[in-house]
């Protein structure tokens, strides 16, 4: 379909998937914008594009809608990996996807009447060396680490699962806020610790395998659920030998199931929905151009 569009979403994280190769304009930074204001455009949290790849079945670009490119999303992946099979580009219940964070393995779980309403996804493995996130400290691993933000002192964690992530721990029993969420958030996003900015977590342990998070997307802000953000704050929660695995992980958008291995291999299973399907106007895609 010319200019075509799928929405969906994973927990209430939703996206657009689009083929390029089926657009008569080009997704610059300022159409991606537009297309993802959810007043003047279609409104979502990020555009996923297919891609060419000679590494895996399918390539996948993911775009924060500030019109940034980040390097792996958890629902994002769930949603194209649905994509890809509702609109028959696929048949496959298991296929690779190559992303900018690494190739993953995909594994489609169908109901009965053949919609992929469930997810599995081998996201790679987590590492909280500083170089991989990036972070400026020159630690050997960044477990615990002093930041101020907002005024406050406080430790954090840098995890990257393909991209880069900095989670902060409350001790059980303990809470945080929406308030502490938007106060933290913008400012750690671009804490000069991290030069190429980074996806936040206020996270809390809640069971022996359970924690509870709220989350900042680097280029998108408060969000409702994260996939990669889940993966990041289980690996920490486990690092620190909060929880153990599997970990279930609650958003305000629901739960993700995150087993995390002995080497930090972690894979991810998780519902998704279909939302709509259609065609750009002729009238938006002028202003697109």
């Amino acid at each position: 379909m010319k200019n075509g569009f799928f929405r969906g979403h994973g927990l209430g994280n939703d996206y657009i998937v689009m083929d390029p190769k089926e657009l008569s304009f080009k997704l610059t930074p300022k159409n991606i914008q537009l297309i993802c204001n959810r007043n003047w455009g279609l409104g979502s949290d990020g555009i996923l594009a297919l891609v060419p790849t000679k590494k895996a079945d399918f390539g996948l670009r993911i775009f924060n809608p500030d019109g940034s490119e980040a390097e792996k999303s958890g629902n994002g992946l769930r949603i194209f990996a649905r994509y890809l099979h509702a609109t028959g580009k696929t048949k496959k219940q298991h296929f690779t996807v190559e992303t900018k964070g690494g190739l993953v393995t995909i594994d489609l779980h169908l109901e009965r009447h053949g919609d992929a309403s469930a997810v599995t996804v081998e996201m790679g493995k987590a590492t909280f060396n500083p170089a991989a996130l990036p972070c400026t400290l020159t630690v050997d691993e960044l477990i615990q680490q002093p930041i101020e933000a907002g005024g406050r002192s406080l430790t954090f964690t840098g995890v990257s699962v393909g991209n880069p992530h900095c989670v902060i721990f409350k001790p059980a029993g303990e809470s945080w806020s929406r308030e502490d969420l938007l106060e933290l958030g913008p400012v750690l996003e671009h804490h000069a610790l991290f030069p190429k900015r980074t996806n936040v977590q206020l996270a809390v342990p809640t069971g022996p395998k359970e924690i509870y998070i709220l989350i900042w997307e680097r280029g998108a802000g408060e969000t409702r659920a994260s996939g990669s953000s889940s993966c990041a704050a289980a690996s920490a929660a486990v690092r620190l030998g909060l929880v153990k695995s599997p970990v279930t992980v609650t958003m305000p958008g629901g739960k993700l199931d995150i087993k995390v291995a002995q080497d930090f291999s972690l894979t991810m299973k998780g519902p998704v929905a279909e939302v709509a399907r259609g065609a750009l106007s002729p009238s938006f895609v002028r202003a697109l151009k």
